[in-house]
């Protein structure tokens, strides 16, 4: 099944987003985080990999077996970091091999302390360049991209983001996940810049609910996504509750864009099932 196809059934899609384990200890809690949650339904899940692909192997194995052992549809991650266009166009076999026909291609981010992003040899330095690449080589496959409601980190300013992913859907992009934000607004204003830009393809929200203060000013200060002042100052005067504060954030999120009218929802669950879980079985139908 394509994707996209989930988005044009009437009722919003569903759709979570994990990592592939490093140890025992992950892999087994990897297990029961798709346990608890394939109960309710998904459409799909994505796997992404770490940085420099180091993880790739174990993304593509869990791709296999998540499609084989629990029939839900996988979306595999692929992106331009350290892997030659030889190295992508064997990738792109062996996911074949493995029947995924669903693939989020993204630039990805350049190693940790360095600020800029460096293309390999013989390889891709924009998304963009990714996505043309793979639907030249394998059409049937059903490639989506990245978007970002605060802009790319790297985006001189919020329109000019928009144009670059206008180019991503022209190379053949077929749907749109957005990175985090915690502010519904926006959302709605990244949705208005991208119609006004002529972008038509589905732009499926991508929700995380926040249960480690550190971590997501972390995240954010690397993906560009901010914290509306007002939950900020609450998780910091509450740091026993930060994971029940970050899950009503969610939920109250959620709902608001399933009223707006949304095509689906996208969690990323950092492996952590509880509180997604909790967010689902609290959420308004």
């Amino acid at each position: 099944m394509k994707v996209v196809e989930a988005f044009n059934k009437g009722t919003p899609s569903l759709s979570f987003e994990f990592f592939p384990p490093k140890t025992a200890e992950q892999e087994t809690k990897l297990f029961a985080a798709i346990d608890q949650l394939k109960n309710f339904h998904p459409n799909f899940v994505s796997v992404t990999y770490g940085a420099m692909g180091r993880t790739r192997e174990k993304t593509f194995f869990w791709v296999n077996e998540i499609k084989r052992k629990y029939g839900i549809e996988p979306v595999a991650h692929l992106t331009c970091v350290a892997a030659s266009k030889e190295e992508i166009a064997h990738q792109l076999d062996e996911l074949e091999k493995i029947g995924t026909t669903n693939i989020l291609a993204l630039r990805g981010d350049p190693p940790v302390g360095e600020k800029d992003f460096v293309p390999p040899v013989n390889g891709f330095r924009l998304a963009k360049e990714l996505i043309a690449f793979i639907k030249q080589s394998k059409p049937q496959m059903c490639v989506g991209a990245a978007g970002f409601p605060e802009s790319h980190p790297a985006a001189p300013s919020v329109y000019k983001d928009t144009e670059y992913l206008k180019a991503k859907v022209e190379a053949g992009a077929e749907y749109i996940i957005t990175q985090l934000f915690f502010d519904n607004r926006r959302y709605f204003e990244f949705i208005g810049r991208c119609e006004k830009a002529g972008i038509t393809i589905p732009i499926i929200p991508g929700l995380m609910p926040i249960t480690n203060l550190h971590q997501i000013k972390k995240m954010t200060e690397t993906c560009g996504a901010t914290i509306p002042g007002d939950l900020l100052a609450k998780l910091e005067k509450h740091p026993a509750d930060v994971a029940k504060i970050g899950a009503e954030h969610t939920l109250a999120q959620a709902n608001g864009l399933l009223k707006s009218g949304v095509k689906g929802l996208h969690f990323f669950v950092m492996n952590q099932a509880e509180p997604i879980s909790r967010i689902l079985s609290e959420l308004k139908k």
